[in-house]
């Protein structure tokens, strides 16, 4: 009877771990659409996206977020060159969900030069920490900065890296490791820029949200938001996207779908009335 009920749970289980990944990756797009023809060099704009899981996405992709746009460009998990569609990221494939790329690039259409098209780089891991990517830790089989490193270098055979958007500190949301944070953001910043060869390349920093629970966790995501605030005013360069009013998932982790599209929208916004001071209409 006991070995019976085991069964049945772990049947349970893996049933109810099926139906998510079913659901997960129901709308994920069926065709990849590869670009023949590259734009020239100088009429691609290139933004890396870099961070933890909240850059990767992790909400539920709808069938809105799988319509291309010739203008926008993204790279499979080999480097090749499609018309973006999401999911972008292709580091954690049984993780992979809707990200704020695909609403970032369409936002930042609206408003620049019709002869220019956006490459996104997805380049983003799940759960790491920045003190990972200062060390070229391996997580989830991707060496961070080896692969950030990678991807610019690729990057700039195609185009020019207009900036990096970058989403993390979840988890840095620890009490011995907030101290150290607004040092190594520091660090972060300065070996990106080294690494692109840019001193002024813009980086575009997303506050954690304010849905963590319980409020001990919100109040340490809340330092980290402080210590991102505090980097921005000293970095001429670095910038502030603003999540306070953005929804999350079921896991109080993760925005959900519609806040990762707000999400993209508001990285847009940003380098578009912050980086090249076009206001919003």
């Amino acid at each position: 009877m006991k070995n019976l009920l085991t069964y049945s749970i772990l049947f349970f289980l893996v049933f109810c771990s099926n139906k998510g990944q079913a659901q997960r990756t129901l709308n994920f797009p069926k065709v990849v659409e590869y670009v023949e023809k590259m734009p020239s060099p100088d009429s691609l704009w290139i933004f890396i996206m870099a961070g933890q899981s909240n850059m990767a996405g992790r909400g539920l992709v709808e069938p809105q977020d799988t319509i291309a746009n010739k203008r926008i460009l993204a790279i499979d998990s080999l480097g090749h060159w499609m018309y973006a569609k999401e999911p972008l990221n292709f580091n954690e494939p049984t993780m992979k969900g809707l990200d704020s790329g695909l609403s970032f690039a369409n936002e930042l259409l609206g408003a620049i030069p019709s002869g220019i098209s956006i490459g996104l780089i997805p380049s983003a891991v799940g759960n790491t920490s920045i003190e990972q990517w200062l060390g070229d830790s391996i997580s989830r089989k991707v060496p961070l900065l080896t692969n950030f490193k990678s991807k610019v270098e690729q990057s700039k055979k195609y185009g020019e890296i207009k900036g990096v958007l970058w989403h993390q500190g979840e988890a840095n949301a620890k009490t011995e490791l907030i101290p150290y944070y607004a040092e190594n953001l520091r660090k972060l910043t300065k070996m990106f820029r080294d690494i692109t060869g840019n001193d002024a390349l813009p980086i575009l920093m997303g506050q954690l949200g304010a849905y963590a629970e319980p409020m001990e966790w919100q109040h340490k995501w809340d330092a980290i938001n402080n210590i991102i605030d505090e980097v921005a005013e000293t970095d001429k360069n670095t910038y502030v996207v603003y999540t306070q009013d953005l929804k999350s998932n079921s896991d109080k982790i993760h925005f959900n779908s519609e806040s990762q599209r707000k999400l993209g929208k508001r990285y847009a916004d940003t380098y578009l009335e912050e980086v090249m001071a076009i206001a919003k209409k």
